[in-house]
């Protein structure tokens, strides 16, 4: 009998909760669509997409370059090579 209390206690918590959740993720949505024509009106892009000039960079910012497994070997042993010694 004790656990059929405690299963229906835990089922009327659980429902709370989870129409708790709810509630809160409408008013959220709500709160949300309200605030976005103030946000829509003047986009300020992030400092790293501008040039020296101001305008806004079309290219991309990284370009990656493919290099061989030996020349990728030979460049880390110069690298290597002309540092200093630890002794």
């Amino acid at each position: 009998m004790l656990q059929i209390l405690y299963l229906i206690a835990f089922v009327a918590i659980a429902f709370l909760a989870l129409r708790n959740l709810v509630a809160n993720v409408i008013t959220l949505g709500v709160e949300e669509r309200k605030a976005s024509p103030r946000r829509a009106r003047k986009r300020i892009p992030h400092p790293e997409l501008l040039d020296e000039d101001g305008n806004l960079t079309e290219e991309p910012l990284l370009v990656i370059r493919s290099a061989s497994l030996e020349e990728a070997r030979s460049r880390l042993e110069d690298l290597y090579s002309g540092s200093p010694d630890e002794d």
